[in-house]
């Protein structure tokens, strides 16, 4: 029986790009993963925006975002009833603050998914040493998260700081089946899709869907057994800069342009989703920079794809796809598209015209982007490995770049924590 994917599994592998947006007590600080200590008065956003946070994420081409609710500091940015550690014990607000709430009704207005990071790991709550105590006060987050804000596009469990603890996932589980059965649960407890496996951002070829387990964390290298073949795409999460929550010395790392296209091609190009960290500042608002080289990248993605040749799909008499275009058109790269409905089977792949090798490959999947040089065409013949593989589009598109953008160095920064890992 082949394994395929559920109908919210297929769209959200179609929305390709979501907006990663960490935000907390780390933010005013300036720390990466903070112990559970830090003063809630210092938490204060002078001009907190979350339409602007959204604004830039739909500017950007993104179909989602993904908030840090509560990151490993324990900090909620909800007035939860779990804890005094939250936004209500902060000044922003006068204390009545919710910035879940804020980014909901944004997100609502723009017509975009909002997803939420609830970190396992709790470096504040008291109860975190005794494991059936924690289960219960996490669940109880969770609960609220889930019945407060309407739907949610995705549910993101972080593995970083969990190395080697195990949580009732069957319990956390059943509280997304009963209130949020729509959301991708990412990586952890009953995943619908999965970490691609560093912090880079980038896929590999092949970019396979169908898993028997998952990695869990950077800082470990042991993999979560699922009891079988599963459908799990791949999501890609990177920042924007090096750090992960913004910083006031770091603009020196944004990631430029070329960086950020090679990142696109090397995860959205290569089937997985891109999930880019662009963290709101100390204002509550995304840094003029950060938004620019965001909307950068926007305007060069739709230079280069944004007019496309579509062709026609036949079956050739040798077993290949024939894909026809209306009429000769000069091509310097290549979508193509397989049809995922009865579950991902291209194993391999070779686009010729006039009897030249294009491009060639494994993966297919949601898409899958080739570059080469500009060549005129009428007719490509494409040969498909994979028993039942089918194609469901094959777009052309004259970009004026004969070559992708080189494959970034891998590159996973540790957190600063202490100065250095979690131990």
């Amino acid at each position: 029986m082949p394994i395929r994917p559920t109908a919210a599994q297929l769209a959200w592998q179609q929305d390709g790009f979501g907006l990663f947006l960490h935000f907390g007590i780390n933010t005013f600080n300036g720390q990466e993963w903070s112990d559970g200590s830090l003063d809630p008065a210092t938490f204060d956003p002078t001009g907190l925006d979350a339409r602007q946070w959204v604004g830039t994420a739909v500017a950007a081409g993104a179909a989602y975002v993904v908030l840090t609710a509560k990151h490993h500091d324990g900090f909620c940015l909800w007035p939860t009833g779990t804890t005094d550690y939250s936004v209500a014990a902060s000044p922003w607000r006068e204390g009545r603050g919710d910035v879940v709430a804020e980014l909901a009704e944004a997100c609502r207005e723009a017509g975009i998914g909002l997803g939420l990071y609830l970190s396992p790991w709790d470096r504040h709550a008291d109860c975190y040493d005794d494991p059936e105590a924690y289960d219960a006060f996490y669940l109880r987050q969770l609960t609220e998260l889930c019945t407060g804000y309407g739907p949610l596009h995705e549910l993101w469990f972080d593995g970083a700081g969990s190395e080697g603890r195990t949580y009732d996932w069957d319990a956390v589980m059943a509280v997304v089946d009963e209130h949020q059965p729509d959301a991708m649960v990412f990586n952890m407890g009953r995943p619908t899709i999965r970490w691609v496996g560093n912090e880079d951002g980038l896929a590999a070829d092949p970019c396979r869907y169908t898993v028997d387990s998952t990695g869990i964390s950077v800082y470990d290298d042991d993999t979560t057994r699922l009891g079988g073949l599963r459908y799990l795409p791949p999501e890609c999460d990177v920042p924007i800069r090096s750090n992960w929550f913004w910083q006031p010395d770091d603009l020196d790392t944004l990631k430029g342009l070329d960086h950020l296209l090679a990142i696109w091609y090397h995860s959205v190009g290569l089937g997985a989703g891109l999930l880019l960290n662009v963290p709101p500042d100390r204002s509550g608002r995304i840094d003029p920079a950060d938004r620019q080289r965001l909307l950068e990248l926007r305007e060069e993605l739709g230079r280069r794809f944004a007019r496309p040749a579509t062709a026609a799909l036949v079956a050739g008499a040798d077993g290949t796809v024939v894909a026809r275009f209306p009429e000769p058109v000069v091509l310097d790269h290549l979508e193509l598209r397989e049809d995922l409905s009865d579950g991902q089977h291209v194993d391999g792949h070779q686009v010729c015209a006039d009897g030249r090798v294009l491009a060639s490959g494994h993966t297919v999947g949601v898409r899958r982007l080739h570059a080469f040089p500009a060549v005129e065409v009428r007719e490509l013949r494409i040969r498909l490995a994979g028993a039942h593989a089918r194609l469901l589009a094959v777009r052309g598109f004259r970009t004026g770049h004969g070559t992708e953008p080189v494959r970034p160095e891998p590159h996973t920064p540790v957190e600063k924590l202490d100065g250095g890992r979690p131990s």
